[in-house]
């Protein structure tokens, strides 16, 4: 199933997408009674676990046995006019992986690190799909795009084995880790015990201004993409491929990536890890290219769909 969030006042908005046409759950009650047991918000449905997924599954099969009453009462809308939130933008964690494409270790100069490395990225960052980008006045000229296949926690994990990590997997969606590179020189240039310190934690706070982490188009469970491992990705500058990789290319997958971060964190339904940005970034290119007003940037995974962002000055 593709899974949506619906941009509208209020809470929910979860939505699932049929074809060309999107079924809004809220709306949906007065033809199909069944989905008064769903809980609003895309978030609350998968703190439900797999039963949830598979009620929903009833509720679009009854929606396509009865969609032209669905159409007449508002509660099946175009996709094509729909306005859509980012799938959780009520999410408690986004935890985001780095140096974990092997192409792009070599396009910074980094070394190959023997165990994962990932920050918090800030929820307070996240808009959705169509919604802009806005550059910081405090840092507007070296705004940069990573795009991330991410996975979505569907149950409560903790201390899972590499084998099992897929279990615990709603599924799965896109996240931009915008990022100001203001501070990445200084990282390399940093000396001493407390610099390089200080330097990698300005660079983090260069990733939490508000806006800095679209996300979506849609979440799309697990029964969708056969192979975490086997994902194209890419990121297109207005039209523009500047990022195009396979999630082949990754260091850790997202099994070691759940196995190695659920040791320490209790990670709960509706989290988000993402995988970590492929080579092709703006600070990497030779000229340098950083996002400017009037771009738009989009990213694009098979299976996922594409996550599309104007960018405007703030």
């Amino acid at each position: 199933m593709r899974l949506v969030t619906l941009r509208r006042q209020g809470p929910g908005g979860a939505g699932i997408v049929l074809g060309d046409e999107i079924l809004d759950l809220a709306g949906c009650a007065e033809v199909i009674p069944a989905a008064r047991a769903l809980p609003a918000s895309l978030r609350g449905i998968l703190a439900g676990g797999d039963a949830s997924l598979d009620f929903l599954r009833r509720v679009a099969d009854l929606a396509l046995g009865d969609a032209d009453r669905l159409r007449e009462s508002r509660a099946l809308v175009p996709a094509a006019t729909a306005i859509l939130a980012a799938p959780l933008p009520d999410t408690g964690m986004i935890l985001s992986a780095g140096l974990n494409y092997h192409a792009h270790l070599h396009e910074m100069n980094t070394p190959v690190p023997t165990r994962p490395y990932a920050f918090a990225k800030s929820a307070g960052a996240i808009i959705g799909p169509g919604e802009a980008i806005v550059l910081p006045p405090a840092a507007p000229d070296m705004v940069d795009w990573e795009g991330e296949f991410s996975a979505v926690i569907g149950r409560r994990c903790h201390n899972v084995a590499a084998a099992e990590a897929l279990d615990y997997v709603a599924g799965y969606t896109l996240i931009n880790d915008v990022s100001a590179r203001d501070w990445v020189a200084p990282v390399f240039a940093a000396t001493g015990t407390m610099g390089p310190v200080m330097a990698w934690d300005q660079n983090l706070l260069g990733k939490q201004f508000p806006t800095f982490c679209p996300m979506g188009p849609a979440l799309v469970t697990r029964d969708e993409i056969a192979d975490p491992d086997a994902v194209e990705l890419t990121t297109s500058l207005n039209g523009e491929i500047m990022q195009s990789a396979n999630t082949s290319d990754l260091v850790f997958g997202v099994r070691q990536l759940i196995e190695f971060y659920s040791r320490f964190y209790v990670f709960q339904p509706g989290d988000v890890i993402t995988t970590g940005s492929p080579a092709g970034v703006g600070y990497g290119r030779t000229p340098q290219i950083f996002m400017k007003p009037g771009d738009r940037i989009e990213v694009r995974a098979s299976g996922i769909g594409v996550l599309s962002n104007p960018v405007v000055a703030g």
